[in-house]
């Protein structure tokens, strides 16, 4: 400790110098932290995948559909109980908050910042084949007898603040979910939770509504976006699949059947290797900022060298130099990444209300700045500080007085 004031006297020698190097170390640690958060929030979603379930969609891409008639045939299988066709509706709330039926025809644009999850399903089916959303049972009679009826998830309610008889207007950007006389009315009729110890990673900010009104409302021309399968043994899921595969391996719509697990996960590697691309974002940031803490450190090594040759004449070892210089490496990484962290833990904060981004990690559960991330992001920044000090350092170490004073 009794070596510290040496440490800040040399960091304060050029402060802008010292200032820049912590921030560029800082921005670092912030998208790491960022980045690694955006990345654990979009992968949460496989984690609430039953091993019991399974999903059909078109060979092709989950963009198109399948006949209805399916789903009689899929039941047939031997090993599979349930059956709920689901769509997805890709409805969004109008830009312009429609309150009367007669504003029903006014051409707002989307309002991408409000979008949110929302499907057309069986109600009964649906809910039989998914335990984890627990509905108090009047509310469920309610949703099921109401064909505009919306069921909300508790965390999608909270963000809108939606009651129980709230009426809410949806307008999809799929042309043949559009209605000619406007967007499609829904009024809640029931809120689901879960049971956080038996479920702990269910999406609440989900809506589900009435695949019966989507088909009357877009005037019968709606076919199976994605069929949800129940079965009995989870060990047989692949010959299952299989075999509904086969049902259709003959007709213009050819399925695929996988776990609701490798369903989701096709589903994020349509936007391409997300844990590849985030990740390669981070080394390249980091291996940038390791050079420029590099170049700062030689810089002030070199500018030192009467300081460093005047140490060791007065008895500084060559450890103990060496250790000082590490030790301003050490700081400015302590630093720097302190700094990152709270940036860090600023945006995280944020990332819920931006569009598109928000709409991926609003359902991860206690978003924020985990131990973990905060652990790893402030090592990386150790490591940075003490990786671009570590060379110079070893050069003062070994360098001779006579040949530090010639040079200066």
């Amino acid at each position: 400790m009794k070596y510290l004031p040496y440490v800040f006297k040399h960091l304060r020698r050029n402060w802008l110098r010292t200032a820049s190097t912590v921030l560029a170390i800082a921005v670092c640690i912030f998208l790491f932290c960022t980045l690694q958060t955006i990345l654990a929030a979009v992968q949460w979603g496989l984690k609430s995948a039953n091993a019991s379930r399974l999903v059909t969609r078109h060979a092709v891409s989950v963009v198109f559909s399948m006949p209805l008639s399916y789903k009689r045939q899929i039941e047939g299988v031997d090993g599979v109980h349930s059956v709920v066709t689901s769509n997805w509706f890709g409805g969004f709330l109008k830009a312009k908050r429609l309150a009367q039926n007669t504003e029903a025809g006014d051409d707002a644009a989307p309002d991408w910042s409000n979008f949110f999850e929302n499907l057309a399903v069986e109600p009964e089916a649906y809910l039989a084949l998914y335990p984890e959303l627990v509905i108090p049972e009047e509310q469920r009679q309610a949703w099921f007898r109401d064909r505009r009826g919306a069921l909300i998830g508790r965390n999608l309610a909270n963000r809108y603040d939606w009651s129980i008889g709230d009426t809410f207007f949806l307008e999809s950007f799929i042309p043949p979910y559009r209605k000619p006389d406007g967007p499609f009315e829904f009024i809640v009729q029931a809120i689901y939770d879960t049971d956080e110890a038996l479920y702990p990673n269910t999406n609440l900010e989900r809506m589900l509504f009435h695949f019966d009104y989507l088909y009357e409302g877009s005037g019968r021309n709606v076919e199976a976006g994605t069929y949800a399968i129940g079965i009995d043994d989870p060990d047989r899921a692949a010959s299952i699949s299989e075999r509904i595969d086969e049902l259709f391996a003959n007709s213009e719509a050819k399925t695929r059947t996988e776990t609701e697990a490798a369903f989701q996960a096709n589903m994020l590697s349509i936007s391409g290797n997300l844990a590849f691309l985030l990740n390669g974002i981070g080394i390249a940031v980091t291996f940038t900022i390791l050079l420029v803490t590099a170049n700062t450190m030689s810089m002030a090594v070199r500018e030192r060298r009467t300081e460093i040759a005047v140490l060791k004449t007065l008895g500084f070892s060559g450890l103990l130099v060496m250790g000082l210089i590490l030790g301003e490496a050490l700081l400015i990484g302590v630093l720097g990444g302190g700094l990152g962290l709270v940036l860090g833990r600023g945006m995280i904060a944020v990332l819920p209300s931006l569009p598109f981004i928000g709409d991926a990690v609003r359902a991860f559960p206690h978003l924020g700045l985990s131990p973990q991330v905060a652990g790893l992001g402030f090592g990386v920044s150790l490591f940075i500080a003490c990786s671009a000090g570590f060379i110079p350092a070893y050069l003062a170490y070994r360098a001779r007085i006579t040949d530090m004073l010639r040079r200066s």
